[in-house]
């Protein structure tokens, strides 16, 4: 455990008549998946947050400015604040210490007291009780009062009662957890996801400092991986980092900061010459990837602010004579904003509950966008005149592609009798039953198709590399032929009267997208622009859980008539010295799968297709900004980043022999 650097940070009344206990825990371990989301690898990471949070919520009541998370050799977690430190005195009602009442009671906590806590994060409200209840052993260690407090869980429950272990010069809360495998499907932390939460909330709480040490895999001078994520101007470094890989239109971000009717708000963004809207918004640190009030009162304020502004300075008369009339989505082309607000009582609503509900935060962000806007485009005509100009661009675009999106649109509610020539359809009716492949080259679709079960299993063969959509008009996407015949063979539909290119999924005609390429660079490019495609065209379908990887195996091993397939490089060395023991090695043959077309079809059936024995990843959207910085990067023209970011990752990737 690290020292902290006293601080000196404000102190104030928190003891335990502050916390508040609304329900017990029973419930937590029966049905974790209510409490946390699921039991794979987001709600293993989930457990992280919910610590964190705690901590952040201390930062944003002004009494700590340094996290430490730290990831063990057994993939423990430990979170370390330097805030006040969990009360531990004994609680009026409870007869027991607060800091017991915190970690076994659930909903019980400072955050449900006004006097302790104005706004809080983490969005179930579960909090250390939750995780405490979903991990095998738990310890926590408060420093507060001079002293040290210490307490030890199994399994939610306490081993002893708090003790006080000796003085402390030090104030915060060190919790360190190892979560249940026998609840968990996933038992390891994926190092990146976690960072990337860090980096986030960064951005998100200017002037907190957080790091995260992996202390699993050492280099070779014996030091940790480790990274410390810091902002000192917040959301502006936030739209700097987004748009790394992309050229700006402006200088600096524009950036929008004040409190209207008890909210908070800070908004910053940026236009660029991309082609795509990248909204993110926040609700006390939670990612509103849904949206809501927050994000409808932004676009609102941009749009009507901006309009104005160009009709004031004749700046759209060009559009009026070629009668091309300009709409929300043409002021958002090419944007990149991040809106954060924090609300004391969050209603949030939609399917993930992730969607804020609040009506009178619309207008408060509505107001405060125009008044702040107005003043930014008065005082910067240069910078204004480009975002227009941006603007008018993206409608003419917009005009250019309505026409080819409508003959997609047309085609897709044809029915079979408009699907693509080269897709092999499923006899199946029931879309919840059918799976659509979208495989690399007519090869390996000729085996797909003659491997299939085709009663469920739809076969649409692309040729060669689709569009690669991060540089490219909308109006090119749709009209790129393998594009078109996605969107046909889909059946879904494109555009609301709210938002022109949202995706309307009722008739989506298969619940399993699949992609499957070939185990080689090529492959692993179409997958990429493949998924780049989903994530700026059809998110929704990512959102909704519709898309995924197939995994086909990378090697056969066999000896005389018995064969065994290899997933990874791993199980060939554990295949390999399997035999090795039984003295057989030397008749052992392995063959490496760079194509799916170098199998044969009942191969391809058995390995990767076969429900019952097949391997699919499943295409999640967990980090919608760090997805879209990646995609950017990934992309985009810019070869340095990318060449960094291979380099950095290729510890983790197969390369071809």
């Amino acid at each position: 455990m690290s020292e902290l650097e006293e601080k000196n940070l404000p102190q104030a009344d928190y003891n335990a008549s502050n916390i508040q206990v609304l329900e017990g825990l029973e419930a937590v371990r029966k049905r974790p998946a209510m409490y946390i989301g699921d039991i794979s690898e987001r709600g293993l990471h989930h457990l992280v947050y919910e610590v964190v949070d705690n901590s952040i919520d201390e930062a944003l009541a002004g009494y700590c400015n340094q996290i430490d998370v730290t990831v063990y050799e057994d993939n423990s977690i430990s979170v370390l604040d330097n805030g006040r430190g969990i009360p531990t005195d004994m609680h009026e009602k409870e007869k027991r210490s607060a800091l017991e009442v915190v970690l076994t009671v659930l909903h019980a906590g400072g955050k449900f007291d006004k006097g302790s806590y104005k706004v809080s994060g983490g969005l179930h409200g579960v909090g250390v009780s939750c995780v405490n209840a979903l991990s095998k052993s738990l310890t926590v260690e408060v420093y507060r009062n001079g002293k040290t407090y210490h307490q030890e869980y199994a399994y939610g429950k306490p081993l002893y009662p708090v003790k006080e272990t000796g003085p402390s010069d030090k104030h915060g809360t060190f919790i360190k957890f190892t979560p249940d495998d026998s609840i968990f499907t996933v038992s390891t932390y994926d190092y990146a996801t976690l960072a990337a939460r860090m980096r986030e909330l960064a951005f998100l709480n200017k002037g907190i400092r957080l790091t995260i040490t992996d202390r699993r895999n050492p280099n070779e001078d014996g030091s940790f991986q480790c990274e410390t994520f810091h902002s000192e101007r917040g959301l502006i470094d936030f739209i700097n980092y987004l748009d790394d890989n992309r050229n700006r239109l402006t200088g600096d971000p524009i950036y929008i900061e004040g409190e209207k009717g008890g909210v908070p708000i800070e908004i910053a963004m940026q236009y660029n010459d991309s082609y795509s809207e990248n909204l993110h918004s926040y609700v006390n640190n939670i990612n509103t990837h849904e949206g809501g009030t927050h994000l409808s009162g932004f676009r609102r304020g941009l749009t009507r602010t901006l309009k104005k502004y160009a009709d004031d300075n004749k700046l759209l008369e060009k559009l009026d004579k070629q009668k091309i009339e300009i709409n929300g989505d043409d002021f958002r082309e090419g944007l990149t904003a991040v809106i954060s607000v924090k609300v004391a009582e969050p209603q949030f609503e939609g399917q993930t509950k992730t969607k804020l509900g609040n009506s009178e935060v619309e207008g408060i962000v509505s107001q405060m966008v125009a008044e702040c806007l107005t003043n930014y485009l008065e005082e910067h005509p240069k910078e204004a005149k480009n975002i227009v100009d941006k603007v008018a661009l993206a409608a003419q675009a917009r005009h250019a592609a309505r026409k080819a999106r409508e003959l997609v649109q047309r085609k897709s509610v044809l029915g079979g009798s408009g699907l693509p020539g080269k897709l092999a359809d499923c006899s199946e009716k029931d879309p919840s039953l059918c799976e659509l492949f979208l495989v690399e080259g007519d090869s390996a679709g000729g085996t797909a198709k003659q491997g299939r079960d085709n009663r469920t299993q739809a076969i649409l063969p692309l040729r060669g590399k689709i569009l690669n959509v991060e540089k490219a008009l909308q109006h090119r996407a749709f009209e790129s032929e393998e594009i078109k015949n996605i969107y046909t063979a889909l059946g879904v539909t494109i555009g609301t009267e709210e938002d022109s290119k949202a995706l309307n999924l009722s008739k989506l005609r298969y619940h399993k997208v699949i992609i499957m390429t070939d185990a080689d660079v090529d492959g692993a490019h179409i997958a990429t622009l493949l998924l780049t495609f989903f994530f700026r065209y059809m998110r929704e379908l990512i959102e909704n859980g519709h898309v995924y990887i197939a995994t086909p195996p990378l090697y056969l091993v066999k000896r005389g008539n018995e064969h065994q397939y290899c997933w990874t490089e791993e199980e060939r060395v554990a295949m390999l010295a399997k035999y090795q023991e039984a003295g057989k090695e030397k008749s052992v043959n392995v063959q490496r799968y760079k194509g799916l077309g170098e199998m044969n079809d009942d191969q391809l059936w058995e390995t990767t297709m076969d429900p019952s024995n097949r391997m699919l990843r499943q295409v999640t959207l967990d980090n919608a900004a760090e997805a879209d910085h990646t995609f950017s990067m990934l992309m985009g023209d810019d070869v340095g980043p990318r060449r960094e970011f291979i380099e950095r990752n290729a510890k983790f990737a197969q390369i071809d022999a």
